[in-house]
């Protein structure tokens, strides 16, 4: 008997510490990320997508265009996948304070919701993503971006589908 509460006891602690990150983990990580600055002007980034077992679906490159007046932003991204499909999306970024900001786009349903403290920005969301076979699905999308150096960024994103994670996006953004 002793064992069996040891047991749950001790599945209870993993489980209790398996909160995953917040934003507010990397309040004093440096350099400083600030989607207003690093996401104004021009940016190229590449990328991977994967599935859900790990392999390489396929790859993009994206340019950038970004502008900002105070709070209020316009993100214009234009992709290019190694399939030969094109893609594009414009995101409207407002941000509430220093820390919290709202996205939109065409193809996000809602609103996305993001934080940013220190070298780190996450962004939660629902994309209505196209299929291979002209049909959508809709995915929950955790993204998250560190800031590297002044001019470069990794983006990780985990997309779900009913919780179970169904793919991985991982870009490294370069500002010009």
């Amino acid at each position: 008997m002793k064992t069996i509460k040891t047991f749950i006891a001790s599945l209870m602690f993993l489980l209790g510490g398996c909160s995953g990150q917040t934003p507010e983990d990397y309040a004093n990580a440096t350099p400083k990320l600030d989607l207003r600055e690093y996401l104004n002007g021009r940016l190229e980034a590449w990328g991977v997508l994967f599935d859900y077992t790990g392999k390489v679906d396929r790859q993009f490159y994206v340019v950038m265009e970004g502008s900002w007046n105070g709070n209020e932003g316009t993100l214009k991204e234009w992709f290019t996948y190694s399939d030969g499909r094109k893609d594009e999306r414009v995101w409207t970024v407002t941000y509430s304070d220093d820390h919290h900001f709202t996205g939109t786009a065409h193809d996000v349903i809602g609103k996305a919701e993001g934080k940013q403290f220190g070298n780190a920005v996450n962004m939660q969301y629902t994309l209505r993503a196209k299929r291979d076979s002209g049909d959508t699905i809709d995915l929950s999308m955790d993204d998250w971006m560190y800031l590297i150096d002044d001019k470069t960024l990794i983006n990780r994103t985990t997309m779900k589908k009913f919780g179970l994670k169904v793919g991985e996006l991982v870009i490294a953004f370069r500002k010009e």
